[in-house]
């Protein structure tokens, strides 16, 4: 597919970094952008914000995704052809067991979606793609966290469909299939990795615990500190990874 200008990202050649942190809440594109020096907004149509600058002298940018595969794997797509290279979802997630707290921090090993759904039906008709990270990336990203003395879980996530649809009694049904939380776009960043030759990973703040009787989710405001920290520890690995 060709355009003479892309649809949805109007970014223009040499906006965008080879290294992505990628959010679903433009507001954290605010947030996050602060960690870097020389930024400017390189893209606000349709309300997918991006910011471009540098980080200890590394090229970064900090992109909106939107909610769900469809509107994240447009996005990335369209980064992709502008030059990115190496994706790092930094989002919200719903914990699917008792034992996790609002406020945890997950690092996803693979994510599982709806057979056909997550609009990969249509990359790979018949097919169940390939939802797991790159593992380098993921484990330097793991060491970095540790370095920064953020304590996180590392399991499989379950990329929904449909926010109003998860309720205790789904919760419940994942977490047995072994699924650690849930959030909706890691399996069709994993997918578009492996097709497109892409490095990718998903470090993901607990905002609600599904089986909870407190009804509790909270905000990127809210979660403001545990998100920049998240933040500069996959940064750090941008500025390791000068390739």
């Amino acid at each position: 597919m060709s355009f003479k200008e892309l649809p949805h990202i109007k970014a223009r050649p040499g906006d965008i970094a080879k290294n992505v942190i990628a959010v679903g809440d433009p507001g954290r594109v605010d947030l996050l952008s602060q960690l870097l020096e020389e930024r400017r907004v390189v893209n606000e149509h349709r309300g997918l914000k991006v910011v471009t600058g540098t980080y200890k002298g590394v090229k970064v940018s900090i992109a909106t995704h939107g909610i769900g595969c469809p509107s994240a794997m447009i996005v990335f797509e369209e980064l992709g052809i502008l030059g990115a290279r190496r994706f790092v979802r930094v989002g919200t997630t719903g914990g699917l067991r008792r034992d996790i707290r609002v406020g945890d921090v997950v690092v996803a090993t693979g994510a599982g979606y709806t057979q056909g759904g997550c609009g990969l039906g249509q990359y790979m008709p018949g097919i169940c793609g390939a939802t797991s990270p790159h593992p380098v990336l993921t484990a330097r990203i793991m060491e970095s966290l540790s370095r920064h003395g953020v304590r996180f879980l590392a399991g499989p996530v379950y990329s929904s469909d449909a926010f109003y649809a998860e309720d205790p009694s789904f919760a419940e049904k994942m977490s047995h299939l072994g699924f650690v939380a849930v959030e909706m776009e890691a399996a069709g960043l994993f997918a578009l990795g492996w097709m497109r030759g892409w490095e990718t990973a998903a470090v993901l703040v607990v905002s609600d615990v599904l089986p909870s009787e407190e009804k509790v989710f909270l905000t990127t405001a809210e979660l403001a500190d545990k998100f920049t920290s998240v933040a500069k520890a996959v940064l750090d690995v941008f500025s390791e990874l000068r390739d």
